[in-house]
C-alpha cells in the first residue's frame, strides 16, 4: 500500500460519519442543566454487574436473612455481614435472623457476582449502574441504610451516583437469567420471588425467541 497509502486508512475513518464516541460528561451537564441531547449513556447490556442492592419482598419485608453466604464467598473479602435474631413482635425479615450489619467496600469489590450467586433468599442483586465515583474512602463502604431499596423499591440515589431515569428496571435480571443454572429447560419460566415497587419481574426470554427463530 505505501507510506501515504497508510495514512489515507487512518484519514478515511475520521468525520461524522465514523464518529462513534458518545459525548458523556460523568452526569456534569445532567445536573446541572437536565440537558439529554449532549449527555447520554451507552445502553448497557440486560447482564452487566454494577452497584450493589438489598432487596425486598413485596410486602417490604427484607429478603437477607444474614446468613454471610455472601461475605464467605466473596474472593475481594469486601463483604461484611453480621446477622441478628428478628423481634418475634416485629421481624425485618420472614425467617428467625436478618442483616443487621451489611457493608460492601467498593475500592475492593471486583463486580463478579458471585454473591448473588451464593445468596440462597435472592437479596442482593446488582443494578446496571456503573458511574460511581467517590472523594473520599469513607463513601466507598456502602452500608446497609445505602444499599437496602426505599419503600418504593427503588435503588437509593447517592448524590456521586450517575442514575438516569429507567436505569433501575432490570436490576436483578442477571440473575434473573442465569438462576436455573444454566438450564435451557427452564429458559423463559419464572423462577424469582417478586420484588417490592416491581412485583414478579417478566422471565428473560428462551433463546430461540432472543435469536428470532421458532420452534424446532
Amino acid at each position: 500500500m505505501g507510506y501515504l497509502g497508510g495514512f489515507l486508512v487512518t484519514i478515511r475513518q475520521h468525520g461524522r460519519r465514523n464518529r462513534v464516541t458518545t459525548e458523556y460528561s460523568g452526569g456534569r451537564a445532567w445536573r446541572r442543566d437536565k440537558r439529554d441531547d449532549h449527555d447520554q449513556k451507552i445502553d448497557k447490556p440486560e447482564r452487566l454487574h454494577g452497584r450493589h442492592v438489598l432487596n425486598r419482598y413485596e410486602d417490604g419485608m427484607e429478603k437477607c436473612i444474614g446468613c454471610e453466604l455472601c461475605a464467605g464467598v466473596c474472593p475481594a473479602r469486601c463483604i461484611y455481614v453480621r446477622g441478628a435474631d428478628n423481634d418475634p413482635d416485629a421481624p425485618t425479615s420472614p425467617g428467625e435472623r436478618f442483616g443487621f450489619v451489611y457493608e460492601i467496600n467498593y475500592l475492593r469489590c471486583i463486580h463478579c457476582d458471585l454473591c448473588v450467586e451464593a445468596c440462597p433468599t435472592e437479596a442482593i442483586t446488582e443494578t446496571k449502574l456503573f458511574e460511581f465515583s467517590f472523594t473520599n474512602r469513607r463513601d466507598a463502604i456502602y452500608t446497609k441504610d445505602e444499599l437496602l431499596v426505599d419503600d418504593e423499591g427503588r435503588p437509593r440515589e447517592l448524590p456521586w451516583e450517575d442514575w438516569r431515569p429507567g436505569e433501575d428496571l432490570h436490576t436483578s435480571g442477571w440473575m434473573r437469567a442465569t438462576s436455573p443454572s444454566g438450564d435451557a429447560d427452564f429458559e423463559g419460566i419464572v423462577a424469582w420471588s417478586g420484588e417490592l415497587g416491581h412485583g414478579v419481574r417478566p422471565p428473560e426470554p428462551g433463546q430461540n425467541e432472543r435469536d428470532g427463530g421458532g420452534d424446532d
